[in-house]
């Protein structure tokens, strides 16, 4: 009895952390539509918000999806070279980029650079008492900070996972045809023949949904941050590892309706 205790306080704690979660999600997205609808949106604040996520994300999104796509071109021009289907070496390493590299990179991205800063700087305001002088003073956390950066993540994210594509296909192209002896017609024909407009919307519908899972997780771990600069620290922590690996489960659930509702044809 005395070792069931502690398992059943995590699910009771868990169960509440969810359930915060999702009054958070509700009130973030009411804000929005509200503050957007009433034309009392926080532009000002929303711009600062998505350059700041701009200038943290786009250089590590060009070092990790150049290197991303080399290895992904080498290892599918491998493959196809030992099975004799070089022609199709062009669509299978481009769907792999589009289908579940980008927005996976996308998601890292979003979680390690732009979650942990929110995570910091919402719970460096919550451990000094910003947060609830915010309350006293009838300002709502939520609408004042934690809107203008979902609308942002709403902004920048498919932007991100476009650059990340953009890079992974030209790196890729690169050494398809640079260094596999491929030929750009067959590289681009092979793509062109698999690859479709409706896997660059499911992947940018994914990007979108793992950004606003990694923000909405940062603000709320940064809300509830306690204990001084040790409990900021942990919510960083704790932010950056629940957003990705929320965004990994998301991705896998996702992966396996998009397979059943929209199988890949050629043509």
């Amino acid at each position: 009895m005395a070792r069931s205790m502690p398992l059943v306080s995590r699910v009771t704690t868990g169960t509440r952390t969810l359930g915060r979660f999702a009054d958070l999600v509700v009130a973030a997205f009411g804000h929005l539509v509200r503050d957007l609808a009433g034309l009392r949106f926080a532009w000002r604040e929303f711009l600062d918000q998505a350059w700041f996520m701009v200038t943290v994300t786009v250089l590590p999104a060009i070092l990790v999806s150049v290197p991303f796509g080399v290895i992904v071109s080498v290892q599918v021009g491998s493959l196809t070279n030992q099975i004799g289907a070089t022609s199709i070496a062009g669509a299978a390493g481009g769907l792999g980029v589009i289908r579940q590299g980008a927005p996976i990179v996308t998601a890292l991205l979003l979680g390690g650079a732009a979650g942990s800063a929110i995570a910091a700087d919402l719970g460096a305001r919550t451990v000094r008492e910003e947060i609830d002088a915010m309350r006293v003073m009838g300002i709502d956390p939520v609408r004042r900070l934690a809107t203008p950066r979902l609308a942002a993540m709403l902004v920048v994210a498919p932007l991100l996972c476009s650059l990340v594509i953009f890079m992974g296909l030209v790196s890729g192209y690169v050494v398809n045809v640079g260094f596999q002896g491929g030929t750009p017609g067959s590289y681009l024909s092979s793509f062109a023949s698999f690859a479709s407009t409706t896997d660059l919307v499911v992947a940018m519908v994914k990007a979108e949904i793992f950004g606003i899972i990694v923000v909405l997780v940062a603000c709320q771990r940064g809300f509830e941050a306690t204990s001084g600069p040790r409990g900021v620290a942990n919510a960083v922590n704790a932010s950056v590892v629940v957003g990705v690996l929320s965004a990994f489960i998301v991705n896998v659930l996702a992966t396996q309706l998009v397979s059943m509702f929209l199988p890949q044809r050629l043509g």
